[in-house]
């Protein structure tokens, strides 16, 4: 059993992506970002960059004690290689994984993230940060789009957690000021992967604890954004 605390964000959408994918048992331990639940002691022993998502393995390879890990990124790839699933034994498959999980982690995750900080959630319109983040997204879209001319994933062939981590931050796209319509073959991957049966379970499994109202009230953007070394203190 893996306890997964989590929140329906594209970062916990791609650890239940992988947990459907293989049908490792697991168990929601919902952290409310929005009421700051990130901050409690509870979370922070296990992820001390006070983010979700975040894993407890109970059943580790090596039969010792749990293993506690944070990062989606390191996640999947723990899983990965927990479970033999989703990335290649031989060392160019692997590298090849590898190379396009950090591309997603180091690349298109936080420029989309700040595209949509500021085209949705900031306090005054910036055009300069908005043009920005929204050009980078784009450039972003474009490498994908190449990368996927000549092959059915991201990867290569086979669907692999390099595809887990960066589909996530493309579901969003309209808010992040893209157009699938732009990039033919990014567009053929996304639905291919938002029709596996999988896909479709997990994002289920976020439904169930996103707020009816999505709206993101004033205190929760004090938790969401306002943060320092010194107001996370416990």
């Amino acid at each position: 059993m893996i306890d997964l605390h989590y929140w329906p964000t594209p970062n916990g959408h791609k650890i239940t992506l992988f947990l459907e994918e293989t049908g490792t048992p697991y168990r929601i331990v919902p952290v409310d970002i929005g009421r700051g639940e990130q901050f409690t002691p509870e979370f922070l022993a296990i992820a001390p960059n006070n983010r979700m998502p975040a894993i407890v393995d109970y059943e580790p390879a090596d039969g010792g004690e749990p293993v506690s890990l944070f990062e989606s990124g390191a996640i999947l790839l723990y899983l990965a290689d927990k479970t033999g699933r989703f990335i290649p034994d031989n060392l160019r498959g692997r590298a090849e994984v590898l190379q396009w999980l950090f591309w997603q982690m180091g690349g298109l995750g936080p420029m989309a993230g700040q595209n949509h900080h500021f085209a949705v959630y900031a306090p005054e319109r910036l055009p300069y940060a908005i043009d920005r983040y929204v050009n980078e997204t784009n450039r972003l879209y474009g490498v994908l789009d190449r990368r996927l001319a000549e092959r059915a994933f991201v990867a290569g062939d086979d669907y692999s957690i390099a595809d887990m981590a960066s589909y996530p931050w493309i579901v969003p796209h309209a808010n992040q000021g893209q157009k699938l319509g732009d990039f033919p073959h990014l567009e053929r991957w996304f639905h291919a992967i938002a029709e596996r049966p999988a896909t479709v379970r997990a994002y289920e499994v976020g439904d169930q604890y996103r707020r009816r109202d999505a709206t993101v009230d004033e205190e929760a953007k004090k938790v969401l954004f306002g943060q320092t070394a010194a107001s996370i203190r416990r």
